[in-house]
């Protein structure tokens, strides 16, 4: 189907699209299949209850005429009578009504599921021109070639029914009135099924009909399926910035973490990394901050601002920058480079005199072969 600009319906639903079509009512649906299912479903409630029920009704008609003399010339028991037999009567066809009202409703949802906004009333439906453009398009011409088959398909059905079944039917008069009755409702309620049976044919053709049909209706055009994903996902440039955004916040947050640190390792001039020790948890040392280039000299900065000690160690500032996340435990083999760190800032903590301005080099450290990076 082609649209206004050119662009052809090429491209399957995108989950949005279902999902907003189902919200919608457009689901799949076959009324063939519903058809059928009710049919088949009645047939086999007439052959399973039907022996029950033909009882029932016998006895409430025969109680329903079985009347005194002072009920015959009431007037005003009859109606009381009849209200009672009527009632008594849908009481005794409950399951049978219940069971096709089950059957009906599980039938239309076995395809599409359950669509609640589909239960509306849509005056554009009464317009007469639409309906004749409805009757004349080739879903029209659909629904006209199924009630065809069906027609067919019934007919011959019911011809070798006949065929088969005419000699029962015509020895009904041999029998007696009670078993010829119930012979003949034997006979009709196997011959409905039967009849219905041959229409799962036509359902069997028409669910996968409708399946497709549902899916061609909703393609989309390459451009709609572009636009979609602009909605969903936003433009280039909105994500762009939403990542900058969230990149400067985090980067606001780690960098608060900083004068909180014990100690700060760098690489000198490539990587640094913010440590901080709780030595009351007795916990593994942690990375509050770290980061590489520019944003390794606003650690440094900020450490040297707020006196956190600086320190280069080359080979740990690469490990430790390349093996830790921020806010995680250093790996185990790093414990002990990071332990003879500590305690060479704890000493100098405690000297005589001390001063934090400069950098100390540590260029020596035990750092794992698998934990050594050259960059």
């Amino acid at each position: 189907m082609a649209e206004s600009d050119g662009q052809e319906r090429t491209e399957q639903a995108t989950p949005k699209r279902q999902q907003e079509a189902r919200e919608k009512g457009q689901v799949p649906r076959s009324r063939e299949l519903a058809t059928v299912a009710a049919l088949l479903a009645a047939a086999g409630a007439m052959i399973g209850m039907g022996d029950s029920l033909t009882r029932d009704l016998a006895m409430q008609m025969q109680r329903g005429l079985t009347l005194t003399r002072e009920q015959v010339f009431d007037t005003a028991a009859m109606p009381a009578l009849f209200l009672d037999a009527v009632f008594e009567a849908l009481w005794t066809f409950m399951p049978f009504f219940v069971l096709m009202l089950v059957v009906a409703i599980a039938a239309s949802a076995v395809l599409g599921g359950w669509a609640f906004t589909a239960i509306t009333f849509n005056w554009e439906k009464l317009d007469p021109i639409k309906g004749m453009g409805r009757v004349f398009a080739w879903r029209g011409l659909v629904e006209m070639l199924k009630g065809m088959a069906k027609f067919l398909l019934v007919a011959l059905a019911a011809l070798l029914l006949l065929r088969v079944m005419g000699e029962q039917f015509l020895g009904l008069g041999r029998e007696s009135l009670s078993q010829g009755l119930a012979h003949a409702g034997s006979l009709l309620s196997w011959a409905f099924l039967l009849l219905s049976a041959t229409l799962l044919i036509v359902a069997f053709i028409d669910v996968p009909f409708q399946l497709w049909d549902h899916q061609r209706q909703l393609r989309m055009t390459k451009q709609e399926v572009r636009d979609e994903f602009k909605q969903t996902e936003g433009s280039p440039e909105v994500k762009g910035r939403i990542r900058r955004m969230q990149m400067e916040i985090a980067q606001r947050r780690m960098m608060a973490e900083v004068p909180k640190a014990d100690v700060v390792v760098t690489n000198p001039t490539h990587y640094a990394v913010a440590l901080r020790y709780d030595q009351a948890r007795g916990d593994a040392p942690v990375v509050v901050a770290k980061g590489s280039d520019l944003i390794a000299l606003k650690i440094r900065n900020v450490a040297q601002e707020n006196d956190v000690p600086v320190l280069e160690a080359p080979p740990l500032a690469r490990a430790l920058y390349h093996s830790t996340d921020l806010e995680q435990p250093i790996p185990v083999g790093l414990y002990r480079a990071v332990a003879m760190v500590l305690a060479y800032v704890y000493h100098l903590r405690q000297g005589p005199v001390y001063s934090r301005e400069g950098v100390v080099t540590m260029p020596d450290l035990p750092i794992p072969d698998d934990l050594r990076r050259d960059e």
